[in-house]
């Protein structure tokens, strides 16, 4: 297999995305280049050097599409479009252009699941007989209830955003179905127009030169057969976990792969999959099915909480993480592939949740994060400024919160009688708008961001944490990513070597091996702020192990600093 480092942006060779690294962009907070404080795609184009510097392969681009931007894009009223927010599709075209000049691919976010509801097809779908009725779903008020009134919902699901998972049209006299809001109603991917609506979509942007895509929770698109024939979902949080992994979810994925020609063209693809197991994985990125290269698992970043309700806040012992990551390896080991991630647009900052995000072991523990994830088997993926170690913003108040869910969940806890206290807290370590603050560039005003007024507010903490700063220092957590990528490139170990955890109940160390044949590296890694000895006889032999990659300039001995990490080869028997 080729090393991505030898070919161009435009190519795609056969399984080159297992040898890539991925960078994600969260546009509206990457690079304002007009001055209106909202990150744009000419500012996206404006750093395709600072991505070729890095020597990432691959650029995943949050939505661009027109939107309302009720979900900050997630909700899309045009697929054809860009939103004037963040440009034009003259832009866009240019942006992958000079991407792929530079050796590094686009992959578009997909949101297919649902549309706005401004979209015209749930536009026309609102006028009951229209040709478009049935690409959403629509249902009538519940038996015995005058529609429109408190508790005629159809059932009693709540919403990922909402109180309910129903919203009442007056023009029909139903309701139609959004899973997340009623901003974002669910597509009947039960009825062949809407699929080939989308897969036709899919291609005009394949066309205009993407090289994949990022698709934002598929596997909620084939609903259960008791829903389909109308029968009401259970009461409580309970759309996301019904709806999700449908019986008809393969058939579509691979009939998406074939009319499309996802493998055919060696386009990457990723699903995002909240709630799917190791067996749904293995199914969908197995290569011999042909439907997807890889899944986004949460169950790694669900571990700090109770219960599937991620502001119920829970501890997270290391030995749960590193076992669950391992769990995946084994379980996609012989069929199927891995995504490898912290950070994305909907977590928080990896250092601050993971790691240590004080002055003093900030930088440490964020390079041994991305030590042990990209020694991991699969695809890893950075998110915009996980790369120089950002952290999680200083909001102190409610009022500093500006998403969605978090502005719910602070109004549904309240009016449950939680206290504000507890509510500040739970936003503290889990709100989306931690990954939300704009870019911190350089020590200028707005952080470099924007010369205008940012739409969220830039960290304070830009003045010590920035691209610019890391860039000027070879010791930096910029840096270290720098190795990082370059070692996936150039050995293969790192890429396709078999995974095995060792130490698996330690509760400081993080350490496994990588083998190819007779070829073996050796991960070690303290994930903790106080020393840690190697327990003896517990390890590889490490007489004239060769030391391929270390975050301390003395990485020997027994005693590891903390958040020290090292990647040794070991020698040969």
């Amino acid at each position: 297999m080729s090393s991505p480092a030898e070919f161009d942006g435009a190519a795609r060779p056969d399984l080159w995305w297992r040898s890539a690294v991925v960078y994600q962009i969260y546009p509206r907070s990457f690079q304002d280049s007009n001055g209106d404080g909202i990150g744009d795609i000419p500012g996206i184009t404006s750093r395709l050097d600072y991505l070729a510097e890095l020597g990432v392969d691959v650029l995943w681009l949050s939505p661009v599409y027109s939107s309302p931007q009720v979900d900050n894009g997630y909700d899309i009223s045009d697929y054809h479009d860009v939103d004037p927010l963040f440009g034009t599709l003259a832009d866009l075209d240019e942006l992958i252009a000079q991407a792929h000049t530079r050796g590094i691919k686009v992959v578009m976010d997909l949101v297919v699941n649902h549309t706005s509801d401004q979209h015209p097809w749930f536009v026309e779908s609102r006028q009951p007989g229209s040709a478009k009725r049935d690409w959403y779903f629509w249902r009538p008020a519940r038996p015995g209830h005058e529609p429109g009134t408190p508790g005629a919902e159809p059932d009693d699901s709540q919403a990922a955003f909402a109180p309910s998972t129903w919203t009442y049209d007056p023009r029909s006299g139903e309701y139609y179905l959004g899973i997340f809001s009623s901003a974002q109603p669910d597509l009947n991917w039960e009825m062949p127009e809407v699929r080939h609506a989308v897969y036709a979509m899919m291609r005009w942007w394949v066309d205009r030169g993407v090289d994949g895509f990022r698709m934002d929770v598929i596997n909620l698109i084939s609903k259960p057969p008791a829903f389909i024939s109308g029968e009401p979902l259970d009461p409580g949080s309970a759309g996301l976990g019904q709806i999700a992994n449908g019986p008809r979810l393969d058939e579509f994925l691979a009939e998406m792969n074939r009319e499309v020609g996802l493998d055919v063209q060696n386009l990457l693809t990723v699903g995002e999959m909240p709630g799917a197991t190791i067996e749904v994985a293995r199914r969908v990125t197995d290569p011999a099915r042909r439907e997807l290269n890889m899944v986004f698992t949460f169950e790694h970043v669900s571990l700090d909480q109770v219960d599937w309700n991620k502001w119920h806040l829970a501890d997270l012992p290391l030995p749960r993480l590193k076992q669950n990551l391992a769990h995946w390896q084994d379980g996609l080991a012989q069929a199927g592939w891995n995504s490898l991630y912290y950070d994305n647009h909907d977590q928080p900052r990896a250092v601050s949740r993971f790691g240590d995000d004080s002055a003093e072991h900030r930088v440490n523990s964020a390079k041994t994060l991305a030590t042990v994830l990209h020694l991991h088997k699969g695809t890893p993926y950075v998110y915009q400024g996980e790369e120089f170690g950002m952290t999680n913003a200083p909001l102190t108040q409610i009022e500093h919160y500006l998403d969605v869910e978090s502005l719910n969940y602070a109004t549904q806890a309240a009016a449950a009688g939680v206290p504000e206290e507890q509510i500040l807290r739970s936003l503290a370590r889990k709100a989306r708008d931690h990954a939300r603050t704009p870019v911190q560039w350089d020590q200028s005003p707005h952080a470099g961001f924007t010369t205008g007024v940012p739409w969220m507010g830039v960290n304070p903490n830009y003045r010590q944490i920035n691209a610019e700063a890391a860039r000027r220092d070879p010791d930096s957590v910029f840096g270290h990513f720098q190795r990082l990528i370059r070692l996936r490139h150039t050995d293969e170990v790192v890429r396709e070597g078999h995974f095995v955890l060792l130490l698996p109940e330690h509760d400081q160390l993080w350490t496994f091996t990588r083998s190819l044949g007779d070829r073996v590296l050796l991960v070690i890694a303290n994930c903790s702020s106080t020393p840690a000895e190697l327990p003896p006889g517990a390890l590889p032999n490490l007489d004239q192990a060769m030391l391929l990659l270390g975050t301390h300039p003395d990485s020997a001995g027994g005693t590891l600093a903390p958040w020290e990490s090292r990647v040794l080869r070991l020698a040969a028997d």
